[in-house]
């Protein structure tokens, strides 16, 4: 009677420890599912990857639109040095020649435009590019400065409350300037990459300044444990022990960049190309690469390790709590024994 009762216990314990391992994967699956959503950062290295073939406003838009499937894009960093900035591209280059062209045979009344040029800010019309260029500079260029002089000159709420009432104006004026006036540094990259979304940030001319900074960035932010993604663009092999620091960190890493074979590429959890990125095709392919990771976190959760603390202490608790049950079995059958020999009487005693 013992032994049966001391195996109902421990049958008992073990369709409990059962339970409870089964409903710990139902929770921990679910767990899964509900932090569906994690952190995105892009970290954009400028000197290495600049958007030569493409529009810089397009390619930060199309960056961010393929990294939005990774998750919520929570930051935007970008770093270059000076001649990053300045640098034309030939195809810039070869467009504002053809515009000059075009602009002086239109001046001699060589040729005339189909349409007349209009001015985006105003609405008035003009049958050469040259006079609307010179209205623009002389008519609102001058009250862009107006407006930037007094919110420069105003403090406190005055100076917010004049930022919102020029808000739609100043907005209004850079979308109109950068179709007519050509920038005098560079292309305009750093206002493009603004206006996109991103935080531009220029360094030193000193060798590898905008690596280590960047590098620093993403190291800062994986200290933290702001983000869970992180998204490179870049084809330096210099960023690869930062890649490999994340992966051992349980981050999830996507290099952007056009060298099929770099360390970069080999070493990150996703790589696309520039040309992926900008046809749309990044961005269908990032929800299977998202599946697979979800699968394979599952998978890491649901897999059993060994660990001879939790096991030792798991199989002490059992031999406690069957010993107390033991102990608790044997001392109401040993009060129940001696009850029925003192109402029986002595066990030498003989039955009449």
């Amino acid at each position: 009677m013992l032994n049966l009762f001391k195996s109902q216990i421990t049958s008992h314990k073990i369709q409990l420890l059962k339970n409870t391992r089964i409903f710990g994967c139902r929770n921990l699956t679910s767990e899964s599912n509900q932090n569906t959503e994690s952190n995105v950062a892009i970290f954009w290295d400028l000197d290495n990857k600049p958007p030569k073939s493409f529009p810089p406003y397009d390619a930060a838009t199309k960056l961010k639109l393929a990294a939005h499937r990774f998750g919520f894009v929570k930051y935007m960093i970008a770093y270059a040095n000076h001649h990053a900035f300045s640098y034309v591209p030939p195809s810039i280059r070869a467009q504002r020649r053809d515009t000059r062209a075009s602009n002086e045979l239109e001046t001699m009344g060589v040729i005339k435009p189909d349409e007349p040029y209009v001015c985006r800010v105003c609405g008035r019309r003009f049958y050469s590019n040259e006079r609307r260029i010179n209205h623009f500079k002389q008519i609102h260029e001058r009250e862009q400065m107006k407006r930037l002089n007094k919110i420069e000159s105003a403090r406190g709420k005055k100076r917010v409350d004049m930022v919102a009432k020029y808000s739609m104006k100043m907005d209004k004026y850079k979308y109109a300037a950068k179709d007519i006036l050509i920038p005098k540094v560079g292309y305009g990259l750093a206002d493009e990459l603004k206006r996109a979304g991103f935080w531009v940030r220029m360094v030193s001319d000193k060798p590898q300044a905008a690596d280590v900074a960047l590098r620093n960035q993403m190291v800062d932010m994986m200290d933290r444990r702001t983000v869970e993604c992180l998204v490179l663009v870049s084809d330096d092999s210099d960023f690869v022990e930062v890649l490999k620091e994340a992966k051992l960190r349980c981050l999830k890493t996507v290099v952007v960049g056009d060298c099929n074979e770099g360390a970069l590429k080999r070493t990150a959890d996703a790589a696309f190309s520039w040309q992926e990125i900008m046809m749309g095709k990044a961005k269908k392919e990032a929800v299977s690469v998202v599946g697979k990771w979800k699968d394979r976190n599952v998978l890491q959760r649901l897999e059993w390790n060994y660990d001879p603390e939790t096991e030792k202490k798991l199989y002490c608790d059992e031999i406690d709590g069957e010993k107390s049950d033991l102990e608790l079995f044997s001392s109401d059958e040993s009060g129940s024994l001696l009850e029925e020999e003192e109402n029986d009487g002595q066990w030498w005693e003989l039955e009449k």
